[in-house]
């Protein structure tokens, strides 16, 4: 899997110490015990002090999530990293748009590093720009584009996608302020291109009582994305193929399932989730939205909770008082996001404080400046 803005190569020597060693390489830490690990990962970032900041996102596995300074959604934790610029390094255990959006955002002391760069994105893969600028051009030869498409871009894409919507006057958004992004957009052009999360787009226009019929959905492997000349003119929204794998697996029978086993039970689920599942669940918000919920609720209470498997897990163990099930009889887990594991976690920290930086992430200046332009776009609706 090969990604735009790694910028340079694997590692780089920091400037705060003289180094004389190589790096330490990642095959000597993953025969290690998880005792080994948890000690050598805490004792190298008590020796690297205030010049890390390890940011854990909400579906990482415990035994990396236990180190992080910091714990949250991807844009969360991005603007956490802009706001303590007082760290000069920043170890980003998510994904590898996660940590392009952390070093967008990062002032230019910081440094980024993701532990493993195979820790990808499927959905995010789902867009690639080459595809996303075909569209546009191909919307092009229908509609005055640039006067009557605004571009909406899910958080959870490549910086270049980004950096895509802040040159064509668009936009990112988040799982939890679509709706403001979609009202927003309209309030300045005919129609949306959102991607790459169709569902999280249709989710959105249907709470809001967008008829279906101004509703298209863009494949980027057919000709004018598998639509009409007339279709295209009469959308006002145009939703990309795309999707969450992990939300993706949710079924309708499993909310029935629950319902039956417990009539008690509040179904709750992202809205990444196909329409059929959402429609069906009692609440549906983003990954804070479903931890703030939770917690809140009277002890007590019976919850089945549809997104990634880690998180539900953390919830059981730490909302006790509360019955809480994961929604899914098959594992729903991020596969890439779990590629970030305790040795790898280890193997990058114990080299900074080597002072070697592995795994750097570096989004080119000039995709940096217009994808900035996008999430401060955003950022101004909230």
């Amino acid at each position: 899997m090969s990604f735009r803005g790694t910028g340079k190569d694997s590692t780089e020597r920091l400037q705060v110490k003289t180094v004389t060693t190589l790096p330490r390489p990642i095959t000597d830490y993953q025969s290690l015990s998880a005792e080994e690990l948890f000690e050598r990962t805490r004792a190298a970032k008590r020796a690297l002090g205030e010049q890390v900041m390890v940011l854990g996102h909400n579906y990482q596995r415990d035994e990396v999530i236990q180190h992080a300074d910091f714990r949250g959604d991807s844009l969360i934790l991005a603007q956490v990293a802009e706001q303590r610029s007082d760290r000069p390094y920043v170890v980003f255990c998510g994904v590898h748009f996660m940590a392009e959006t952390a070093d967008v955002l990062s002032r230019s002391n910081q440094t980024v590093i993701l532990p493993d760069m195979a820790a990808g994105c499927s959905m995010a893969d789902m867009a690639a720009i080459e595809q996303v600028e075909q569209c546009w051009d191909a919307l092009g030869r229908v509609v005055p584009v640039e006067e009557t498409v605004m571009p909406a871009v899910y958080v959870n894409s490549a910086a270049i996608l980004k950096a895509f919507c802040g040159e064509h006057g668009g936009l990112t958004c988040t799982s939890s302020n679509a709706r403001k992004v979609i009202e927003w957009s309209w309030a300045r052009r005919e129609k949306i291109l959102f991607f790459p999360d169709e569902h999280l787009g249709r989710n959105t226009a249907n709470k809001m009582g967008i008829p279906r019929e101004q509703m298209i959905v863009w494949d980027p492997y057919m000709p004018r994305g598998g639509n009409s000349v007339e279709a295209i003119q009469r959308a006002k929204l145009i939703l990309w193929k795309g999707h969450c794998s992990v939300h993706q697996m949710f079924q309708p029978s499993h909310i029935d399932y629950f319902r039956k086993q417990h009539p008690e039970v509040t179904v709750i689920v992202h809205p990444e989730c196909h329409e059929d599942v959402v429609n069906k669940a009692d609440l549906v918000g983003s990954t804070e939205y479903i931890i703030r919920t939770i917690t809140a609720a009277p002890a007590g209470t019976t919850w089945a909770v549809g997104t990634e498997l880690n998180l539900v897990n953390r919830l059981k163990h730490e909302q006790t008082d509360k019955k809480i099930f994961f929604l899914s009889s098959t594992v729903c887990q991020c596969a890439t996001m779990y590629r970030i594991d305790a040795p790898h976690l280890c193997w990058a920290l114990e080299n900074l404080a080597d002072g070697h930086v592995v795994n750097r992430i570096v989004v080119p200046d000039d995709e940096k400046q217009l994808a900035k332009v996008a999430l401060d776009r955003m950022m101004a609706l909230s």
